[in-house]
């Protein structure tokens, strides 16, 4: 009888994990969808994003820390809402796949010829350059600079660059309004001690009016993952309260974790472990855990978890690091690791970082991890 109330006790836990497998799927498919763009700075991305994160926290019964889920901030930005059209040498290129333009760029309507500057470098006019490249990858600039640059994917345009037509529309929103969404799960005995898991929900947004940038693994698969983190605390409280905070404005800077720890909703120094996640949604090659080095005794610690039940294959050790929103809790004198996972599709800022292709390899071991490393913190 014993051995059978065992047996189901491990059937049910495995039921569970496999539960929250499918709700993370479910959250990356829907912040990966059209109807947020990108999660960026255009057709409202951001501020639906910021929404569907608010109404999540509240469904899963998690407490406000002021009041509101959303700690609000604003920052400067150059987006690209309108045109976005080039053709080279008569060839209509497709934006995303065949071309993108630099994300400090100004909007530029012309019609030039192209003079070569070396193998890869065409210069149009003095603020018009064309740039052949073997990958496309996007980012987010925060102010706009005098010139126009548009990188042309070598690989899809074998021709050499001779005409241009361009016609790109930029719009730069010098105070574009962003949120941080923030709430907890309160402890059962030391409330006022706090573990924090944090993710970034911001992506590209879109370039034009019909491209976007999906970013499911970056950072779709993290928030997703402390989602489901945040149902399966606000279903068994811990000792401490657990805290979860989705960043935005992490693509333009780390510029709403750098709110938050200069405008905290709680005193930092209550706050005993922060678990940043971000590109989880792979692992085929294991993990790798930055500031690992500089918190020995907590990587210690998780190795000895991950090396007890056989979680994940390897977990690599990383120094101190400003890449992602871990980085200004540290510091600020937080402890804090970011966990990113590796292996799989090399997708990374550009259009095929899509759900369909994101493997979630090491997803339920990972969560698993997670849980065990925090007990131990609590004891």
């Amino acid at each position: 009888m014993k051995r059978f109330v065992l047996i189901f006790i491990l059937f049910f836990s495995l039921n569970c994990f496999a539960q929250d497998s499918t709700y993370t799927r479910k959250i990356i498919n829907i912040l990966t969808s059209k109807n947020f763009w990108g999660r960026g700075y255009t057709k409202n991305g951001m501020s639906k994003a910021a929404d569907y994160l608010s109404a999540e926290y509240k469904k899963l019964g998690l407490t406000t820390f002021n009041g509101h889920y959303k700690q609000h901030f604003n920052f400067p930005v150059n987006t690209f809402p309108g045109k976005m059209m080039v053709e080279l040498n008569g060839k209509k290129l497709i934006p995303g796949k065949d071309f993108i333009v630099n994300n400090e760029s100004k909007g530029l309507k012309t019609n030039a010829n192209l003079e070569k500057i070396d193998s890869l470098n065409f210069q149009g006019s003095p603020n018009l350059q064309v740039v052949l490249k073997d990958k496309l990858t996007w980012s987010v600039a925060t102010e706009v600079a005098d010139y126009t640059i548009i990188q042309v994917n070598r690989k899809n345009f074998t021709q050499t660059p001779k005409n241009i037509n361009v016609e790109i529309e930029n719009k730069f929103v010098a105070d574009f309004d962003a949120s941080n969404v923030c709430g907890y799960v309160k402890g059962t005995k030391y409330t006022d001690s706090i573990l924090i898991i944090t993710a970034h929900y911001d992506h590209l947004g879109g370039m034009g009016s019909e491209t976007y940038f999906p970013g499911a693994n970056d950072n779709a698969a993290g928030v997703a993952t402390l989602l489901s983190l945040a149902k399966y605390y606000a279903i068994h409280p811990q000792t401490y309260s657990i805290g979860f905070i989705c960043f935005a404005g992490e693509e333009a800077g780390l510029l709403g974790s750098k709110y938050f720890t200069e405008n905290p909703l709680i005193t930092l120094n209550r706050i005993k472990f922060l678990i940043n996640l971000d590109l989880v949604g792979t692992g085929e090659s294991g993990m790798t855990v930055v500031n690992a080095s500089v918190y020995p005794k907590a990587f210690a610690m998780l190795n000895k978890i991950n090396n007890e039940y056989k979680y994940i294959s390897k977990i690599n050790s990383r120094g101190k690091a400003a890449n992602s929103d871990h980085y200004f809790f540290t510091e600020k004198g937080v402890p804090a690791f970011f966990i990113y996972t590796q292996g799989g599709p090399s997708a990374y800022h550009d259009i095929f970082d899509k759900p369909e292709t994101l493997p979630l390899t090491e997803y339920n071991d990972l969560f698993k991890l997670i849980i065990g490393f925090n007990k131990k913190l609590m004891e």
